[in-house]
């Protein structure tokens, strides 16, 4: 399956406007954002788990990065509650389960061999963020020669300068209002610009979204 699998074109979705697909496991679901390959693929995807449900043990070759959206995502390292990212390097292995349900933003087969180290981190913990001026407030998630990733939040009435990304960028939309380039995103929305892209950012309500960059060069 192939879907937005360029990544030197532009995408956008607005996620909510997609149906939720069956996973090969009974009660995950998902909404695919981008897609290269087929079981085992490339892949940025929405996961919902039903209450009680699980899926098979499993090792992600490529890695997986993930940020819980709802509900409590579960494995054997722990108990992950809305609002944590996680990071399971490439060779990692575990089993996923949700006893109250939960959905997910997830990306599969995305790092490089040289990823080695776990990240477990808590992006509700105030002292994740620093404000950065202009009326944005950043948390950083990771942050290596291969790409970055921040959660950014805008203060209401935002209207901030186009930021270049020679080596690319991505950004969900998480809560609020987010103009990008005049075009009104929100919750749910997800957009993807590749190397030598700009974004210039502004929001009347305020907003918070996930950013990785750096990663399309």
């Amino acid at each position: 399956m192939k879907l937005h699998a360029d990544l030197s074109l532009p995408a956008v979705m607005e996620s909510a406007a997609l149906a939720w697909v069956p996973s090969p496991m009974a009660g995950v679901e998902r909404r695919m954002l981008e897609r290269d390959g087929e079981e085992v693929a490339r892949a940025t995807s929405l996961v919902r788990y039903a209450p009680g449900s699980s899926f098979a043990p499993h090792t992600h070759g490529a890695g997986e990065e993930f940020l819980v959206l709802d509900g409590v995502f579960s494995d054997e390292t722990g108990d992950f509650p809305a609002g944590f990212y996680v990071r399971n390097p490439p060779g990692s292995t575990h089993r996923p389960a949700s006893a109250p349900g939960a959905v997910i933003l997830v990306k599969l087969r995305q790092m490089p061999p040289e990823e080695r180290a776990p990240v477990r981190l808590d992006t509700r913990d105030s002292a994740l963020w620093r404000d950065i001026g202009e009326g944005r407030q950043e948390a950083r998630l990771f942050d290596a020669p291969w790409e970055r990733v921040v959660m950014q939040r805008l203060a209401p009435g935002y209207a901030g300068h186009a930021e270049s990304f020679p080596r690319g960028v991505e950004i969900f939309v998480l809560e609020g209002d987010l103009q990008i380039d005049g075009v009104a995103h929100h919750a749910g929305n997800w957009l993807r610009r590749p190397a030598g892209g700009s974004l210039a950012l502004a929001s009347e309500e305020g907003a918070l979204f996930y950013r990785k960059s750096g990663h399309l060069g």
